[in-house]
């Protein structure tokens, strides 16, 4: 995936952190359609993570890979479509999930890709439904999180803005 780094643009003053030894870190992308709605996606009842919960394209950053090399494969794995445009960093979190994983730092941006918006391919096996966000919809985000955890919910209102 690394040969197709030059074609994603992304956009002046775009921050991109580099992770330091050690460092466990994660990308999300929030990806826009033509009216402005955020793509979001339902984990599975089963995932250890975040069960049944809705959540952005995004992963973890595998040993050697760039930030930017993983929101592309991230986003092509997940959707099928693929990352053309880096628009703004959205904002990087700290957490630490409940599979002893330790502290994750995650660094959210918004995209644009190229693909058919209509038909994502989704990984079936870790996701259950998909749907897209306008800001009439984002109270749906918060659905099965605990009050303290609408990372997503927040990350969408503000790609709003």
């Amino acid at each position: 995936m690394a040969d197709d780094q030059h074609h994603v643009a992304v956009d002046h003053g775009v921050e991109i952190p580099a992770p330091a030894d050690g460092e466990v870190w994660a990308v999300g992308a929030v990806i826009l359609n033509q009216d402005g709605k955020a793509f979001a996606q339902k984990r599975s009842p089963d995932r250890r993570l975040f069960p049944d919960c809705w959540d952005i394209v995004g992963g973890h950053v595998e040993p050697g890979e760039s930030l930017m090399d993983t929101l592309a494969r991230e986003v092509e794995e997940e959707t099928g479509w693929r990352l053309r445009r880096v628009r703004r960093l959205l904002g990087i979190a700290t957490w630490t999930g409940d599979d002893g994983d330790g502290t994750r730092r995650e660094a959210d941006y918004l995209v644009e890709v190229d693909g058919d918006l209509d038909h994502p391919a989704l990984e079936w096996s870790k996701h259950t439904a998909y749907g897209w966000f306008g800001p009439e919809d984002l109270s749906r985000l918060k659905e099965n999180r605990a009050p303290g955890e609408y990372l997503i919910h927040d990350l969408i209102a503000k790609a709003h803005t």
